[in-house]
């Protein structure tokens, strides 16, 4: 965890700099998120463009890959006891 200092400066832990690419000298931008604080390095505060952005999504479809086949969702063991309608039951109709 990083302590922001009487100066308001912060240190990037390592890690997170290695695995982002962030060198010392790079500008990084601040974004005001919900009750949180994003911190972009500034060749990525642009919106990236398509191929980018493709290429971000099949590295996490890759990687939600791998986690479900480490491990799989439990397979049901025979037909199930109850219905959709039984659980929406006196709730009103469904979406």
């Amino acid at each position: 965890m990083a302590k922001v200092t009487s100066k308001l400066q912060v240190t990037i832990p390592k890690a997170l700099a290695d695995r982002h690419g962030i060198e010392p000298g790079d500008e990084i931008e601040w974004q005001s998120a919900g009750d949180g604080i994003r911190m972009v390095p500034k060749a990525l505060a642009t919106r990236p463009g398509l191929a980018f952005r493709r290429r971000l999504f099949d590295l996490a479809t890759e990687r939600q890959r791998q986690r479900e086949r480490e491990r799989p969702l439990p397979r049901e063991e025979g037909p199930r006891d109850w219905t959709r309608e039984d659980l929406y039951d006196g709730r009103g109709s469904s979406r």
